[in-house]
Order: C-alpha cells, then sequence, then structure tokens
C-alpha cells in the first residue's frame, strides 16, 4: 500500500484545497442505466438505489432531484488508505464547530464534502487543525 499512515504527518502536511464546484447527492432507482455523457465525481451501489455525487448542473440539465448542496475540499497529501485517525480527527474537529461533512477516499488523497454555506469555515477550521500540529 502506498501513500503516508503516520497520522501526524498527515496533519502537519495536508493542504486543504477547496473546489469552485457546487455537487449535490442524486440517487437513480436500481434499474436506471447510467447515463455516460455525465461525469460523476463518485458513485455507490446500494439495494435501494445508485448514489450519484454530480455538479448541481448536471442534475439540474437531467432534471434529477437532488439534496445537500456541498463543496469539496481535498486534502492534498498522497494519505494511505490504511491510515488510522485521519479522517476521524478531521470529521471530530468539523463537527465542533456544527459543519456536516461526507468524506471520500480515493486512492491519493481523501476528499470532503461540506454544506456550501459552511465551507469557508471549514477550510478554516482544517487551517487551524494543521496549525496546532506545529
Amino acid at each position: 500500500m502506498t501513500g503516508e499512515t503516520n497520522l501526524a504527518a498527515l496533519l502537519r502536511h495536508m493542504t486543504p484545497h477547496l473546489h469552485s464546484e457546487t455537487f449535490v447527492f442524486c440517487t437513480l432507482p436500481p434499474q436506471a442505466t447510467l447515463n455516460l455523457t455525465i461525469q460523476p465525481r463518485c458513485t455507490f451501489q446500494e439495494t435501494e438505489g445508485t448514489t450519484l455525487l454530480v455538479t448541481r448542473a448536471e442534475a439540474i440539465a437531467h432534471q434529477w432531484p437532488y439534496t445537500y448542496e456541498c463543496r469539496q475540499i481535498t486534502l492534498k497529501i498522497h494519505s494511505s488508505l490504511e491510515a488510522v485517525g485521519f479522517l476521524a480527527a478531521i470529521t471530530t474537529a468539523l463537527a465542533a464547530q456544527g459543519i456536516s461533512v461526507n468524506p471520500v477516499s480515493a486512492y491519493y488523497h481523501d476528499h470532503l464534502f461540506v454544506p456550501v454555506d459552511q465551507a469557508e469555515g471549514a477550510i478554516a477550521c482544517l487551517q487551524a487543525l494543521i496549525a496546532a500540529q506545529s
């Protein structure tokens, strides 16, 4: 497994990057076929249906009902999928500020989806968490 596993190093060296797009969560029925003209940020198949994380513009263009308007924060550090406590420390810090978060771990980075109106506060919270590691 590649990527950083040391919790202190992860928290000290992460660089949060706030993306400009607004994302939303949609769900399609289990039998629906995915339109390959869209570029979902994430898909997840559940018994009840397929969850899509797409831009709000894509959801509107396809007339899909959506929920949870959010912004993406990418934690710019190559974190290992086996790292212990990284997302727990981050989500705990955000929760202490009353900020909901839907984290997604990918091969190279962790990504946080936070409410649009709390995105800047989430960045400030993460910067404070980084500063506390010094």
